[in-house]
């Protein structure tokens, strides 16, 4: 049965009541890391991909206040190599047939039936995302995303000043929106789904970490249909350099395994439950010191609790 959020959580604010349009806020973020990203491309002396715009509440930026600091002090230095790990070898036997029982978890998950446009994927969530005061504290994360991408939606977010913010649709939609209806337009054939994914991916890692990087972004804050999502994890195992963590354990103390790959000094690792094979949550482990961070320190952790959809934007499954 479902419930009205609380009565002061639907309480829109009102775009005078704020010094920036709401959400603003995080699309600084995004273009301070991307900022960043050009800067380490102009170093590097190589020529970077248009960059792509992403939606900046899907992907919150990763240290970006200890990294802004690192380029303003000089001491970020690109790799010559693209960031990447020089010929990664390809996904190991145990890897693979891992990621394949995930997908055939995903493709017998049951699809939600009936969805209409002006609904709201809801997902609530545990979340730690470091910044240049380190790791911030757990602490709760609700957002509620329209079905089509075209309605307004909300996130609350109050640790991070975002409580009770509307999310308005940026338009034109692009290829990397996570909208359900979008989602669904998306490749059933992993080959083709790889393809989709090397070329719609951009930043400053290499191309399989980029392609690594999307899969993630897809799995973190979307409803994904069952045939597509079955495609993204086979994707995913024929990205050279990506392994099978035995024991991973997400935000909420959950212990799963993990699917992850790493890249100039960061781990990136998708969890999901060793039974169901259900995505549970990620985590990000520097794997070297960095200006930013020491070694073992973690950048982002994070466990999904609930994934439904609603039929307004506040309202709780």
């Amino acid at each position: 049965m479902k419930s009205e959020a609380e009565p002061d959580f639907p309480t829109f604010p009102s775009p005078s009541e704020r010094d920036l349009p709401p959400g603003r806020h995080l699309l600084l973020k995004e273009h301070l890391m991307t900022e960043i990203r050009q800067t380490e491309t102009e170093t590097s002396g190589a020529p970077g991909p248009a960059p792509r715009r992403r939606r900046p509440w899907l992907r919150p930026a990763l240290v970006a206040g200890a990294v802004a600091a690192a380029v303003a002090a000089g001491v970020l230095v690109a790799s010559p190599f693209g960031g990447g790990p020089a010929q990664a070898g390809p996904p190991s036997k145990e890897t693979v047939k891992m990621l394949e029982d995930i997908a055939d978890a995903a493709r017998r998950s049951p699809a939600p039936k009936n969805v209409r446009d002006d609904q709201f994927v809801y997902i609530k969530s545990k979340v730690a995302f470091s910044s240049d005061e380190g790791l911030d504290p757990l602490h709760r994360r609700e957002i509620w995303m329209s079905v089509d991408g075209r309605h307004t939606g909300l996130l609350h977010e109050p640790v991070n000043d975002h409580k009770n913010m509307r999310m308005e649709p940026e338009l034109p939609l692009v290829a990397t929106d996570t909208n359900y209806r979008n989602l669904q337009k998306l490749p059933t054939d992993p080959v083709n789904m790889l393809d989709w994914l090397r070329r719609e991916s951009s930043g400053e890692k290499s191309a399989d970490q980029q392609a690594f990087t999307l899969v993630g972004d897809l799995s973190r804050e979307s409803l994904i249909p069952p045939k597509q999502a079955a495609a993204l994890y086979l994707a995913a195992s024929k990205i050279p350099g990506v392994e099978l963590i035995e024991d991973a354990v997400d935000a909420e103390g959950r212990h799963g395994v993990a699917i992850a790959r790493e890249d100039d000094g960061v781990r990136e690792e998708l969890i999901f439950d060793e039974k169901t094979k259900q995505y549970l949550g990620e985590r990000e482990v520097l794997t070297e010191d960095k200006p930013f961070g020491k070694k073992g320190d973690l950048l982002a952790d994070t466990a999904v609790l609930e994934r439904k959809v609603v039929d307004k934007a506040g309202e709780r499954p």
